[in-house]
């Protein structure tokens, strides 16, 4: 069936940043109606002076049961048909002293329970969709990102369990898995890691892109980057192999990730900061 954007009511959460934002821009010029949603109020401001339509602004933090009330109280008054889980945080480091509750709650309880909370408005509709941003660490575990990788591969469980739990009804679940962003999520020591391994990073308006794809085609799923998808296969096939492969770059893993740990960074949460081996020697 062919997409009416026209008619589409689309909530993005983490849509003042970078990925939430090229989204934003994407949807707007095919011409549905936006609830954007976020915890900047001020980005999201920005972020309408940009679009060409008038959209729906919600400032509230997801990880909130206030901020998660907000939003659906919104989309009460606004009929939503596409919900977007595209907010999310991340950690670069040991995980010795990862901010586990925090990365955890915004990558994975957050959206569940706001998903949770929306499934009877969805119902409503007559095709909605609930796209889950995951990423392509949702299927390596790869060294000092311990605790995004655990919330990625949480995410792509449950969009696979609820695309067939929902599979006899009329709301179609899907997942989108960006590999390394260009976004202000990264810090310097992922930019550093992404260098040094000499991994492919995608800009926010790619994914964007893949978005549209995802939705107009009706994908179940959608993984950017051939060297990421032949990694995540062998990964399932061969482990070990992985294991030894990736062994070899630890060295320079911890070097440029390990040293002068920071606290963990948060661009509005707006996932996907991530490097990822592109070879395997």
């Amino acid at each position: 069936m062919t997409m009416q954007w026209q008619n589409q009511v689309v909530l993005i959460t983490g849509a003042s940043g970078g990925i939430g934002n090229a989204m934003a821009k994407a949807l707007d010029e095919k011409g549905a109606h936006l609830i954007l949603a976020g915890r900047n109020d001020i980005k999201l401001k920005q972020l309408q002076r940009e679009l060409v339509h008038d959209h729906t602004l919600v400032t509230a933090d997801i990880t909130t049961l206030e901020g998660r009330n907000k939003i659906v109280e919104v989309c009460k008054r606004w009929p939503v048909s596409i919900l977007i889980n595209n907010a999310g945080t991340t950690h670069v480091g040991q995980f010795d002293n990862a901010p586990v509750e925090s990365v955890i709650s915004t990558n994975v309880i957050s959206p569940m329970l706001l998903t949770q909370d929306l499934l009877p408005l969805l119902a409503m509709r007559p095709h909605p969709h609930v796209v889950n941003v995951g990423s392509a660490f949702g299927s390596i575990g790869f060294a000092a990102h311990s605790t995004y990788c655990a919330s990625k591969f949480a995410i792509k469980g449950w969009t696979e369990a609820m695309l067939r739990e929902y599979h006899d009804s009329n709301i179609h679940f899907h997942y989108l898995a960006p590999r390394a962003t260009d976004t202000a999520i990264n810090d310097e020591r992922a930019i550093a890691l992404n260098t040094a391994l000499g991994n492919q990073v995608d800009s926010p308006e790619v994914v964007a892109k893949a978005l549209i794809t995802l939705l107009e085609k009706d994908k179940s799923r959608l993984s950017l980057g051939f060297a990421e998808r032949f990694f995540a296969k062998l990964n399932a096939l061969f482990p070990a192999l992985v294991d030894n492969a990736l062994a070899k770059k630890l060295s320079t893993i911890k070097r440029l990730t390990f040293d002068e740990p920071k606290p963990c960074q948060s661009e509005d949460k707006t996932p996907n900061a991530e490097a990822l081996s592109n070879k395997l020697v």
